[in-house]
């Protein structure tokens, strides 16, 4: 398991799926940019400001919204993770 130093999320990302109305899943051919969307597997303990440390307000299991073409792929026993700064995440998905 990853654990986050600093300000890093350790993010899993959202799989997109295509679905027709009637609900039959799709394989598309044509290239497409991966969806900038995770879910929030583990949380670093914060960035330190002026010497206070600032933690960062995310939750395992939220789903969030990043920027695109960031944080640093990584692949840990045989899965895909996504690390990412806490400042490159732009939104949480839901409750």
């Amino acid at each position: 398991m990853l654990k986050p130093l600093h300000d890093y999320v350790v993010l899993e990302k959202v799989k997109e799926e295509v679905k027709t109305k009637s609900g039959i899943l799709l394989t598309t051919g044509e290239a497409k940019d991966a969806p900038s969307m995770g879910t929030v597997v583990a949380v670093g303990p914060g960035k330190v400001n002026d010497g206070v440390l600032v933690p960062i307000d995310l939750e395992k299991g939220q789903k969030v919204i990043y920027k695109k073409y960031s944080g640093t792929e990584v692949t840990v026993d045989k899965k895909e993770y996504l690390l990412i700064s806490a400042e490159d995440i732009l939104a949480v998905v839901g409750k």
